[in-house]
């Protein structure tokens, strides 16, 4: 027998809890993509399972976006609804002769309306014959060799020779080529603006503090803005009073992050997906797959120009030590990796 999938058991335990529930909130509760959630559960279903995958959708939304994309763009015929009226009584019955009809012969020309097209003249092409033969040139003659001329005389040695007025520069006159002076050689050749050969502007920092706000990008070309609110360590009574207990050795720790997409493309994935806690050793903290009623949890998906925050439960051994929260769009994804560090200043 095949063991059973934790993931699998754990999304079956949240859908057994609720016994009915939206994908998206089975997708917060534990903290995992909803299209990961969604391909699941239809898998689940279709293995035998009392379990039925359902879709709910605004209908006159759905035609509205289809109508918009060009493909909802055909005429529905309407046909009519209720009863065809029936005939009643007795049909009428033709008494007498059935006239005779006229007898059929040729329809009669039709006058002509329309002028008739003109004839297009025939060009008559002269036979062609042998070009005219080409006349010959003049026979070659030889070259005359010219007689030899006597050596010169030695130069003398040179006269000084007053300065002649200096030839201006070409470089100065038309300036370099290909810039704006080559064209202008009345203006002397202009000096780069200021700042333009400036070393690049240094990068956002990734690392910071609580409290602090740090920018990175997605996946998709995102630009994020992600702040680290506040970290409640211990959460104890947080997590008691949502219902949920702990373990005896455990400690629950919450995080409240806020994600800001200043760019133009929407980030479609959950803001705390891979928001992990970072214990003295190295060691990455997951996130539980818990929600409380008094925090509630992130949200999948920030538009462009909007804020979403939201809290993340973490529950681990009562004495860990925690040194950083880190957020990264993928756990092998260093370049988009931000950092904050718990360590008071």
């Amino acid at each position: 027998m095949v063991a059973p999938d934790p993931v699998d058991t754990r999304l079956l335990a949240l859908v057994a809890e609720a016994g009915r529930i939206a994908v998206h909130d089975i997708a917060a509760r534990a903290g995992m993509d909803v299209r990961e959630v969604a391909a699941r559960l239809a898998a689940l279903a279709a293995s035998g399972l009392p379990l039925v995958v359902g879709v709910e959708c605004d209908p006159n939304g759905i035609r509205a976006a289809l109508a918009a994309a060009g493909v909802w763009g055909y005429q529905q015929q309407v046909y009519p609804t209720g009863q065809y009226p029936v005939h009643t009584g007795a049909y009428p019955v033709h008494t007498g002769p059935y006239p005779t009809p006229q007898q059929s012969g040729p329809y009669p020309a039709p006058p002509a309306q329309y002028p008739q097209p003109m004839a297009h003249p025939q060009h008559v092409v002269p036979p062609t014959g042998p070009y005219p033969g080409v006349q010959p040139g003049p026979p070659s003659q030889p070259f005359p060799v010219a007689a030899p001329q006597p050596p010169a005389p030695p130069m003398a040695h040179p006269q000084p020779v007053a300065a002649a007025p200096a030839t201006p520069d070409p470089m100065s006159t038309w300036g370099p080529p290909q810039s704006a002076s080559w064209a202008r050689g009345d203006q002397p050749p202009q000096q780069p603006a200021p700042g333009r050969n400036a070393p690049p502007a240094a990068p956002a920092p990734r690392t910071g503090k609580v409290g602090s706000t740090l920018e990175t990008e997605g996946l998709e070309g995102e630009r994020l803005a992600i702040q680290l609110v506040e970290v409640v360590d211990p959460a104890d009574f947080l997590f008691t009073a949502a219902g949920y207990r702990l373990q005896e050795g455990e400690r629950a720790v919450v995080v409240h992050t806020e994600l800001t997409n200043k760019g133009t493309t929407a980030f479609s994935s959950l803001p705390d997906l891979y928001l992990v806690l970072v214990a003295a050793d190295g060691t990455p903290v997951a996130k539980a797959p818990v929600s409380l009623s008094s925090r509630p949890p992130h949200r999948i998906g920030v538009q462009p120009g909007e804020t979403a925050g939201g809290h993340t439960v973490y529950v681990l051994p009562e004495d860990t030590d925690l040194v950083a929260v880190r957020w990264s769009p993928r756990p092998d994804d260093e370049q988009r990796t931000l950092t904050w560090s718990l360590a008071e200043s």
